[in-house]
């Protein structure tokens, strides 16, 4: 059996890997398939997808790999935000661009207050600074962390979140994000599939999480994210249960970055995750 990997980012939002060489990994781990779902843009496909058509055309069969244009949209959710995945999207769909240019821009609001505010702490850091890095990017809290690294402002990405980027500090400016039926109607009209990616990390109750699930589901929502890297077995099967209740899809993915989550490997996880390819071929099922 292939195995395939639905949540995958790159340089184009806060991975440490260019599509490119996203590929060159899924290749390595032996992948049948795996979506390119970075915040908020899917400006990083069309790379993805060239260097997926070149690679295919010198090899036939099984060692053929299939990349599946995706995106991650941050949706409002009481004072923070829940993530919607959406799958097999056309990425140049006018509503579906609009929308992420929308976000794009609120968060570029938000990283120059951030920036502002470590300013004002004494820190030598400017967005001008960190774009010069990653010029291709979509700049989010991992860019400032990396940034600091580098410049040896802290030690490590996990100390600069605990002393400057976390929600609970003093630098942190939050995001207004769109809501969740937006999100979902746009990834519908670019013909996508809507999913709830990684429910169990919300930490809600389960009386609330069913309830979100069932707003989400009455706006469109289509699938839930089941297989995670983070997930017990017993969370993965509570999640198997609410998607057989609901009737929604089922997906995986390793939630894979490169340098900002380090123990996790794309296609693999923390090292025992297996995501089917059958699962991607019900997806594609379900537009039909």
């Amino acid at each position: 059996m292939r195995y395939i990997d639905l949540h995958v980012h790159s340089t184009y939002s806060d991975g440490s890997f260019t599509p490119t060489e996203l590929l060159k990994l899924a290749l390595q781990a032996n992948l049948a398939a795996f979506a390119l779902t970075d915040h908020d843009t899917t400006e990083g496909f069309d790379e993805l997808k060239a260097a997926a058509d070149e690679y295919n055309r010198g090899v036939s069969g099984d060692r053929k790999i299939e990349v599946i244009p995706g995106v991650e949209i941050s949706a409002a959710y009481k004072t923070g935000d829940i993530h919607i995945l959406g799958l097999l999207v056309d990425p140049h769909n006018d509503t579906l661009v609009k929308m992420m240019g929308d976000a794009k821009a609120e968060r570029d609001r938000r990283n120059e207050k951030m920036a502002e505010n470590l300013r004002n702490a004494g820190l030598d850091i400017s967005i001008k600074a960190i774009r010069e890095k990653s010029p291709d990017s979509i700049i989010t809290r991992a860019h400032f962390a990396k940034y600091m690294v580098e410049n040896h402002m802290v030690h490590s990405y996990a100390d600069a979140f605990t002393y400057y980027l976390g929600d609970k500090t003093p630098y942190y400016v939050a995001r207004k994000f769109t809501s969740p039926e937006t999100a979902i109607k746009c990834i519908l009209a670019a013909g996508g599939v809507p999913v709830l990616a990684h429910p169990i990390i919300y930490h809600l109750e389960p009386s609330e999480l069913n309830n979100l699930i069932d707003k989400l589901i009455s706006y469109g929502l289509r699938g839930i994210e089941t297989i995670y890297s983070s997930n017990t077995l017993d969370e993965e099967a509570a999640i198997r249960a609410i998607a057989k209740e609901k009737g929604l899809l089922m997906t995986g993915g390793s939630d894979f970055h490169g340098t900002p989550k380090p123990s996790i490997s794309i296609g693999s996880g923390r090292g025992n995750l297996k995501v089917p390819y059958e699962l991607l071929t019900i997806l594609r099922n379900s537009r039909d």
